[in-house]
């Protein structure tokens, strides 16, 4: 019998997308190559609308006892995930989109009269505060969490690589490298982290782990 195929995920996935990748004879190598930590922070100084781009902020702040005042504020996110979480938490979320750069250009051009406070990341990407500040959109931030590299060196010589963001793809490339592997990522700006260094790459429709998990059995099956 041949051998399995292998491959590598770059997050610790949840055993039911594992199975999934199981079932149809993939051998999945895991590991946490992030690691991902809420920080102190004050809830003061807020603006009339809030902007969370994870699921991570959100998880944050909801572990502030202040965070029920919140509540009566207008709420603009990045993701399905971080969408439903909100919601599901009683947050009035007015818009969200897959992206940060949509997310941005949805407000500048709608909603550009509203001052906004985003909860964000050590490591979050310009594109949002950027786009706001040049149309002159009032924005102030704060860190609610923080995110650390753990790379690692993985000696098995996977066939696939799963990437999940760019601080990923950047904390696998410190001990890795990346030569024939096929790279399936969670999305454009991931996808972006890797251009320099491979074509061989599938992003997923929609941002999601799931729609990640379907291009790999879409491929492999």
């Amino acid at each position: 019998m041949a051998n399995p195929i292998q491959i590598l995920s770059t997050k610790i996935l949840s055993p039911l997308h594992k199975q999934e990748l199981v079932k149809i004879g993939i051998e999945v190598i895991e590991a946490d190559f992030i690691k991902t930590e809420n920080k102190p922070f004050e809830l003061k100084d807020l603006n009339e609308s809030l902007i969370f781009t994870s699921q991570n902020a959100v998880h944050s702040v909801l572990s502030n006892p202040k965070s029920e005042e919140l509540k009566s504020k207008n709420v603009y996110c990045v993701g399905l995930k971080t969408k439903t979480l909100l919601s599901d938490n009683g947050f009035n979320v007015v818009a969200y989109t897959g992206y940060a750069s949509d997310l941005a250009e949805i407000i500048t051009l709608i909603y550009g009269n509203e001052s906004y406070t985003f909860f964000s990341g050590n490591l979050r990407r310009d594109t949002l505060p950027e786009a706001l500040k040049e149309a002159g959109i009032k924005l102030n931030e704060i860190q609610v969490y923080e995110t650390t590299l753990q790379p690692q060196k993985i000696k098995a010589n996977p066939e696939a690589l799963l990437f999940f963001s760019p601080s990923g793809v950047k904390s696998y490339l410190k001990d890795n490298t990346i030569n024939k592997q096929l790279c399936f990522c969670i999305g454009e700006t991931t996808a972006e982290a890797l251009h320099k260094i491979t074509k061989n790459i599938i992003i997923a429709d929609q941002p999601t782990i799931e729609d990640v998990i379907e291009d790999v059995i879409q491929e492999y099956k």
